[in-house]
């Protein structure tokens, strides 16, 4: 996966706003949803490794800065990672 690639693929996935926390807003795309689960498992790996830590209240996360976005996940062993947030950087 290279940058340009995951781009790409993260201006093509289809992201739901999430409408329980309309104070904090973001999207979030599930796995399920994803046409590959090798093409998510390698863009949450890609997220996670040149990712930025940054905190959020008081946990940390790996953010991930594309097209006009900052990506992340719950920081869950890839294989039960369910969910890419995003919101608008």
């Amino acid at each position: 996966m290279t940058k340009k690639r995951l781009g790409e693929t993260l201006s093509k996935t289809k992201f739901t706003f999430a409408k329980s926390m309309p104070k904090i807003p973001h999207h979030w795309s599930a796995r399920q949803d994803w046409l590959s689960d090798k093409d998510f498992n390698e863009v949450v790996t890609y997220i996670r490794m040149y990712g930025i830590a940054e905190r959020f209240w008081k946990k940390e996360y790996i953010y991930f800065y594309a097209n006009g976005y900052k990506y992340w996940t719950m920081g869950n062993k890839l294989k039960v990672t369910k969910i890419i947030n995003r919101a608008k950087a």
